[in-house]
């Protein structure tokens, strides 16, 4: 194994196949999640990542192929380096929510200072000290889902793992807990975040991989992929008197479309393709010609559009 990618990869997956009977979950599974990255795993309910986050948790064992963490095989004493927020509460919900976090810090290896003096600092952080001796069973999963986010992240491990971490909350409190995972990697953690939301991670990812059925379709950095999937498609807005008739003069020269972009101008709007022999400063020139542009800005690709076109192309070769 090259010592390069040993030194950059806290997470390094080889080959992994799991059956479970005849259905095979994981189908020859192999990704690298470079340290200090936020890594998506992305893909449709039922595409083999549950499967894959429970091999590297060690709840389940591969057929064959390999887990590396930190530049060794996967062993139990490793369990201490990762943190798993499950999609669904895992709490116990007859204890306190203070008396239930400490104990979940004492397993984890804090002692009953540490976890205390940890705890409080998440509980001030995030405006819930009046929670602690509230029943689990008395909280909404949105509020369950922060007391597991605390308790996941709270022994500071080097692999944490979030399974559709925005499940239950609410808009501001999905975006409090992106938030936090944002400064978890900057602070030079390793996360894994997996979801079949993907346009919910297009703001965070710094890496992904597509999954769909069992298989690997897609990994590599995100703005890669997007570059590589983009269309040159532009949005175009333009202030005239008459749309028509300058809808009609630009489709004389270029292919376009409507376009449904958010605008408080009464412009034209339209998506609007490069030709491949214009460069963007030209192109821009020539659509301003047509009148002031109220809008011009090229359209990404979003992970879903990604993920459909890449399904599509190994379709395309599996049946070729």
């Amino acid at each position: 194994m090259n010592a390069f990618l040993k030194d950059i990869h806290l997470l390094k997956i080889e080959n992994l196949t799991k059956n479970f009977g005849n259905y095979r979950a994981l189908n020859n599974l192999s990704i690298q999640v470079p340290k200090g990255s936020i890594y998506g795993l992305l893909g449709p309910n039922g595409a083999g990542k549950t499967t894959l986050i429970r091999m590297v948790n060690q709840i389940l064992l591969p057929d064959s192929g390999t887990i590396y963490l930190d530049n060794e095989p996967l062993a139990p004493e490793h369990i201490s380096m990762i943190g798993y927020l499950p999609e669904e509460r895992g709490l116990y919900k007859s204890m306190k929510v203070g008396e239930q976090a400490l104990y979940l810090a004492r397993l984890k290896g804090l002692t009953k200072a540490e976890a205390t003096e940890r705890l409080n600092y998440w509980f001030e952080k995030f405006e819930i000290t009046d929670w602690w001796d509230k029943k689990i069973q008395e909280l909404s999963k949105g509020m369950a889902q922060k007391i597991q986010f605390i308790v996941t992240v709270l022994h500071q491990p080097k692999l944490l793992i979030f399974d559709e971490p925005f499940s239950g909350f609410d808009p501001v409190n999905a975006k409090l807990i992106g938030k936090e995972i944002i400064a978890l990697r900057d602070q030079g953690t390793t996360i894994i975040f997996s979801t079949h939301r993907m346009e919910s991670v297009e703001e965070m990812c710094d890496y992904v991989a597509l999954i769909h059925k069992s298989e690997k379709v897609l990994e590599g950095p995100l703005k890669k992929i997007q570059l590589d999937y983009k269309t040159n498609l532009f949005e175009v807005g333009i202030q005239c008197l008459d749309k028509e008739k300058v809808q009609k003069e630009i489709s004389s020269e270029f292919l376009i479309s409507e376009a449904n972009f958010a605008s408080l101008n009464d412009s034209l709007r339209l998506n609007v393709s490069l030709p491949p022999e214009m460069d963007q400063h030209t192109f821009f020139n020539r659509l301003t010609s047509f009148g002031p542009l109220t809008h011009f800005t090229e359209k990404i690709p979003t992970m879903n559009e990604i993920f459909l076109e890449a399904v599509s192309k190994r379709n395309d070769k599996i049946s070729a």
